[in-house]
Protein backbone atom coordinates (compact mmCIF):
# COMPACT_ATOMS: atom_id res chain seq x y z
CA UNK A 1 0.00 0.00 0.00
CA UNK A 2 1.66 3.42 -1.28
CA UNK A 3 2.16 6.02 1.82
CA UNK A 4 -0.81 8.24 0.51
CA UNK A 5 -2.80 6.28 0.75
CA UNK A 6 -2.28 4.44 4.24
CA UNK A 7 -2.18 8.21 5.51
CA UNK A 8 -4.93 9.03 4.50
CA UNK A 9 -6.62 5.75 5.90
CA UNK A 10 -5.22 6.27 9.51
CA UNK A 11 -6.09 9.96 9.43
CA UNK A 12 -9.93 9.35 8.52
CA UNK A 13 -9.60 6.82 11.56
CA UNK A 14 -7.80 9.45 13.62
CA UNK A 15 -10.31 12.05 12.49
CA UNK A 16 -13.07 10.08 13.35
CA UNK A 17 -11.99 8.50 16.63
CA UNK A 18 -11.41 12.33 18.06
CA UNK A 19 -14.91 13.86 16.49
CA UNK A 20 -16.86 10.79 17.92
CA UNK A 21 -14.99 10.26 21.10
CA UNK A 22 -13.32 13.62 21.99
CA UNK A 23 -9.97 11.63 22.18
CA UNK A 24 -7.86 9.40 20.64
CA UNK A 25 -6.23 10.93 17.83
CA UNK A 26 -3.50 11.89 19.63
CA UNK A 27 -3.20 8.21 20.88
CA UNK A 28 -4.09 6.66 17.55
CA UNK A 29 -1.88 8.98 15.40
CA UNK A 30 1.32 8.18 17.09
CA UNK A 31 1.88 4.74 16.73
CA UNK A 32 0.28 4.61 13.30
CA UNK A 33 2.49 7.52 12.10
CA UNK A 34 5.72 5.09 13.49
CA UNK A 35 5.05 1.66 12.62
CA UNK A 36 2.55 1.84 9.56
CA UNK A 37 4.13 5.24 8.19
CA UNK A 38 8.08 4.70 9.25
CA UNK A 39 8.40 8.22 10.78
CA UNK A 40 10.73 8.51 13.25
CA UNK A 41 9.01 8.66 17.00
CA UNK A 42 10.62 11.97 17.30
CA UNK A 43 8.95 13.47 14.62
CA UNK A 44 5.86 11.69 15.03
CA UNK A 45 5.29 13.38 18.12
CA UNK A 46 5.47 16.79 16.34
CA UNK A 47 3.43 15.64 13.45
CA UNK A 48 1.10 14.20 15.84
CA UNK A 49 0.15 17.64 17.56
CA UNK A 50 -0.12 19.27 14.22
CA UNK A 51 -2.78 16.71 13.60
CA UNK A 52 -4.50 16.61 16.63
CA UNK A 53 -4.50 20.74 16.41
CA UNK A 54 -6.22 20.71 12.86
CA UNK A 55 -8.73 18.07 13.89
CA UNK A 56 -9.46 19.29 17.13
CA UNK A 57 -10.72 22.58 16.07
CA UNK A 58 -12.93 21.01 13.33
CA UNK A 59 -14.73 18.72 15.64
CA UNK A 60 -14.59 21.40 18.79
CA UNK A 61 -16.88 23.44 15.52
CA UNK A 62 -19.63 20.68 15.49
CA UNK A 63 -19.29 19.82 19.12
CA UNK A 64 -20.05 24.06 19.85
CA UNK A 65 -22.57 24.44 18.14
CA UNK A 66 -24.82 21.58 19.20
CA UNK A 67 -24.20 22.94 22.70
CA UNK A 68 -22.57 20.13 24.36
CA UNK A 69 -19.17 22.19 25.26
CA UNK A 70 -18.57 23.39 28.84
CA UNK A 71 -16.26 26.39 27.96
CA UNK A 72 -15.32 26.98 31.55
CA UNK A 73 -14.36 23.47 32.93
CA UNK A 74 -12.19 23.52 30.01
CA UNK A 75 -10.65 26.30 29.71
CA UNK A 76 -9.67 25.83 33.92
CA UNK A 77 -8.67 22.19 33.22
CA UNK A 78 -6.18 23.71 30.05
CA UNK A 79 -4.82 26.42 32.34
CA UNK A 80 -3.94 24.07 34.79
CA UNK A 81 -1.83 22.19 32.28
CA UNK A 82 -0.04 24.80 30.31
CA UNK A 83 3.27 25.00 32.83
CA UNK A 84 3.42 21.04 32.93
CA UNK A 85 2.94 20.74 28.90
CA UNK A 86 5.85 23.45 28.48
CA UNK A 87 8.15 21.40 31.29
CA UNK A 88 7.63 17.97 29.92
CA UNK A 89 7.68 18.87 25.84
CA UNK A 90 11.22 20.82 26.64
CA UNK A 91 12.31 16.97 28.80
CA UNK A 92 10.85 15.03 26.14
CA UNK A 93 13.70 14.27 24.09
CA UNK A 94 15.71 13.37 27.07
CA UNK A 95 13.99 9.67 27.78
CA UNK A 96 14.47 7.03 25.70
CA UNK A 97 11.89 5.73 23.77
CA UNK A 98 11.22 2.89 24.92
CA UNK A 99 10.26 4.06 27.98
CA UNK A 100 8.12 7.04 26.39
CA UNK A 101 5.92 4.07 24.54
CA UNK A 102 5.68 1.71 27.46
CA UNK A 103 4.52 4.70 29.39
CA UNK A 104 2.18 5.66 27.01
CA UNK A 105 0.70 1.64 26.81
CA UNK A 106 -0.10 2.15 30.54
CA UNK A 107 -1.73 5.14 30.84
CA UNK A 108 -3.49 3.97 27.92
CA UNK A 109 -4.50 1.04 29.61
CA UNK A 110 -5.65 2.70 33.15
CA UNK A 111 -7.33 5.42 31.22
CA UNK A 112 -9.90 2.50 29.77
CA UNK A 113 -9.99 0.80 33.08
CA UNK A 114 -11.94 4.20 34.46
CA UNK A 115 -13.89 4.13 31.51
CA UNK A 116 -15.42 1.22 31.86
CA UNK A 117 -16.22 1.64 35.29
CA UNK A 118 -17.51 4.73 34.83
CA UNK A 119 -19.05 3.34 31.99
CA UNK A 120 -21.07 0.66 34.56
CA UNK A 121 -22.35 3.43 36.90
CA UNK A 122 -23.58 5.76 34.50
CA UNK A 123 -27.19 4.91 34.74
CA UNK A 124 -26.98 5.74 38.32
CA UNK A 125 -25.48 9.72 37.32
CA UNK A 126 -26.46 10.67 33.92
CA UNK A 127 -26.01 14.23 34.58
CA UNK A 128 -23.62 16.19 35.84
CA UNK A 129 -22.83 17.52 39.42
CA UNK A 130 -22.02 21.64 40.01
CA UNK A 131 -18.28 21.35 40.64
CA UNK A 132 -17.32 22.45 44.30
CA UNK A 133 -14.05 23.75 45.86
CA UNK A 134 -13.54 19.93 45.65
CA UNK A 135 -14.29 20.15 41.86
CA UNK A 136 -12.11 22.78 40.87
CA UNK A 137 -9.01 21.14 43.14
CA UNK A 138 -9.58 18.19 40.76
CA UNK A 139 -10.07 20.14 37.41
CA UNK A 140 -6.50 21.71 38.63
CA UNK A 141 -4.80 18.73 39.95
CA UNK A 142 -6.41 16.64 36.72
CA UNK A 143 -5.32 19.69 34.17
CA UNK A 144 -1.60 19.28 35.12
CA UNK A 145 -1.10 15.98 34.92
CA UNK A 146 -2.60 15.76 31.57
CA UNK A 147 -0.92 18.93 30.70
CA UNK A 148 2.70 17.00 31.13
CA UNK A 149 1.41 13.82 29.04
CA UNK A 150 0.83 15.66 26.05
CA UNK A 151 4.21 17.41 26.42
CA UNK A 152 5.86 14.34 27.10
CA UNK A 153 4.23 11.85 25.09
CA UNK A 154 2.75 14.69 22.03
CA UNK A 155 -0.63 13.38 22.08
CA UNK A 156 -3.78 16.09 22.75
CA UNK A 157 -4.44 13.78 26.12
CA UNK A 158 -8.28 13.38 25.31
CA UNK A 159 -7.58 9.99 26.03
CA UNK A 160 -7.00 10.90 30.03
CA UNK A 161 -9.11 14.10 29.87
CA UNK A 162 -12.02 12.45 28.95
CA UNK A 163 -11.95 9.96 32.05
CA UNK A 164 -11.15 12.63 34.19
CA UNK A 165 -14.18 14.62 33.18
CA UNK A 166 -16.23 12.05 33.46
CA UNK A 167 -14.77 10.18 36.45
CA UNK A 168 -13.48 13.28 38.63
CA UNK A 169 -15.76 16.21 37.29
CA UNK A 170 -19.16 14.08 36.60
CA UNK A 171 -19.63 15.47 33.45
CA UNK A 172 -21.88 13.35 31.19
CA UNK A 173 -20.31 11.73 28.91
CA UNK A 174 -21.87 13.92 25.46
CA UNK A 175 -20.54 17.08 27.38
CA UNK A 176 -17.05 15.88 28.74
CA UNK A 177 -16.33 14.42 24.40
CA UNK A 178 -17.23 18.44 23.72
CA UNK A 179 -15.22 20.05 26.68
CA UNK A 180 -12.43 17.66 26.52
CA UNK A 181 -11.83 19.37 23.01
CA UNK A 182 -10.97 22.60 24.65
CA UNK A 183 -8.16 21.37 26.73
CA UNK A 184 -7.00 19.56 23.61
CA UNK A 185 -6.34 21.83 21.70
CA UNK A 186 -5.07 24.37 24.28
CA UNK A 187 -2.27 21.54 25.63
CA UNK A 188 -1.32 20.43 22.10
CA UNK A 189 -1.18 23.92 20.62
CA UNK A 190 1.65 25.10 24.21
CA UNK A 191 3.56 21.46 23.24
CA UNK A 192 3.57 22.43 20.04
CA UNK A 193 5.66 25.84 20.52
CA UNK A 194 7.33 24.19 22.60
CA UNK A 195 9.03 21.47 20.64
CA UNK A 196 9.38 24.19 17.73
CA UNK A 197 11.00 25.96 19.65
CA UNK A 198 13.50 23.25 21.04
CA UNK A 199 13.99 21.13 17.98
CA UNK A 200 12.88 23.19 15.03
CA UNK A 201 9.70 21.79 12.57
CA UNK A 202 10.21 18.23 11.10
CA UNK A 203 7.60 17.35 9.66
CA UNK A 204 7.03 15.49 6.04
CA UNK A 205 5.08 16.79 3.67
CA UNK A 206 3.90 14.04 1.66
CA UNK A 207 2.84 11.98 5.15
CA UNK A 208 1.40 15.36 6.88
CA UNK A 209 -0.72 16.98 3.97
CA UNK A 210 -2.92 13.65 3.11
CA UNK A 211 -3.03 12.94 7.03
CA UNK A 212 -4.30 16.23 7.64
CA UNK A 213 -6.65 16.31 5.37
CA UNK A 214 -8.54 12.88 5.63
CA UNK A 215 -8.46 13.57 9.55
CA UNK A 216 -10.08 16.85 9.35
CA UNK A 217 -13.02 15.19 7.06
CA UNK A 218 -13.19 12.58 9.85
CA UNK A 219 -13.57 14.41 12.57
CA UNK A 220 -16.63 16.69 10.52
CA UNK A 221 -17.96 13.21 10.58
CA UNK A 222 -17.17 11.96 13.76
CA UNK A 223 -19.59 13.88 15.39
CA UNK A 224 -22.48 12.77 13.38
CA UNK A 225 -21.52 9.12 14.30
CA UNK A 226 -21.60 9.82 18.24
CA UNK A 227 -24.93 11.34 17.68
CA UNK A 228 -26.44 7.98 16.78
CA UNK A 229 -25.19 6.43 19.95
CA UNK A 230 -25.53 6.79 23.50
CA UNK A 231 -23.00 7.76 26.32
CA UNK A 232 -22.03 4.30 27.77
CA UNK A 233 -22.10 2.96 23.97
CA UNK A 234 -19.43 6.30 23.68
CA UNK A 235 -17.56 5.48 26.50
CA UNK A 236 -17.04 1.29 25.80
CA UNK A 237 -16.21 1.86 22.51
CA UNK A 238 -13.22 4.90 24.01
CA UNK A 239 -12.14 2.17 26.61
CA UNK A 240 -12.02 -0.93 23.57
CA UNK A 241 -10.10 1.45 21.22
CA UNK A 242 -7.59 2.29 23.96
CA UNK A 243 -6.94 -1.03 25.32
CA UNK A 244 -6.14 -2.33 21.32
CA UNK A 245 -3.83 0.72 21.35
CA UNK A 246 -1.96 -0.10 24.59
CA UNK A 247 -1.29 -3.76 23.81
CA UNK A 248 -0.29 -3.14 20.11
CA UNK A 249 2.61 -0.79 21.48
CA UNK A 250 3.54 -2.87 24.21
CA UNK A 251 3.70 -5.76 22.28
CA UNK A 252 5.91 -3.12 19.95
CA UNK A 253 8.37 -2.68 22.89
CA UNK A 254 9.26 -6.21 23.67
CA UNK A 255 9.12 -7.62 20.25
Amino acid sequence: MSVLITALLCGAVVGVALGALGGGGGVLAVPALVYLLGVAPAEAGTTSLVIVIATSVTALARHSGAGSVDWRTGFLFAAAGVLPAVGASAFAHRIPQPVLTAAFAVLAALAAAAMLRSARTARCAPTAEPAGRGGRAGTFAAGAGLGAVTGLLGVGGGFLAVPALVSVLRLPMRKAVGTSLVVILVNSAVSLATRLTVSGPNLDPAVFGPFVGAAVLGAWDGKRLAAKLSGTALQRTFAVVLLAVAAAMLIGVLV
